[in-house]
């Protein structure tokens, strides 16, 4: 029994969240006719608005969709601004990939040389701990006889 109780009551609350959530999105559009319907003068101040940007005008849609049909062939002008933008886009990923690459081998190339200056420093530590001055260290050291 307590267990339905808690279901009713959070079906409940989900139903007045979404209520609420439906409302508060009719509210953030406001209505073009009601807000600017005798208005003449505030039109450029609406055609500023986040609206203007995304939808455009009915006849420069028809005008827009009686030009370019879907199966018609792109014009010159659109080809080749597509080409400039496919150039400019491999232009990109050519440098950011060649910036990548000079930062991986020099990463590398500093990792050898910390690696190389460890050994050499290990080596000659080495050598001078287990030196017992009875032969020269390095056969190439000698003296000539």
């Amino acid at each position: 029994m307590a267990c339905t109780r808690v279901l009713l009551l959070s079906l409940l609350t989900g139903v007045l969240i979404l209520n609420l959530c439906r409302q508060a999105q009719s509210k953030a559009v406001k209505d073009d006719n009601t807000d600017h319907k005798h208005d003449t003068h505030n039109k450029d101040a609406h055609s500023k608005g986040p609206a203007s940007r995304v939808f455009m005008e009915s006849s420069d849609a028809s005008r827009f969709l009686r030009r370019r049909s879907r199966r018609s062939p792109k014009s010159y002008a659109e080809s080749m601004a597509e080409y400039r933008v496919q150039l400019a886009q491999s232009e990109r990923r050519r440098e950011y990939q060649e910036e990548q690459m000079e930062e991986f081998q020099a990463y590398g190339e500093e990792q050898r040389d910390e690696q190389n200056e460890r050994t050499r420093e290990q080596d000659e530590q080495y050598r001078e701990y287990y030196y017992d001055g009875m032969y020269p260290r390095y056969p190439h050291h000698r003296y000539p006889q």
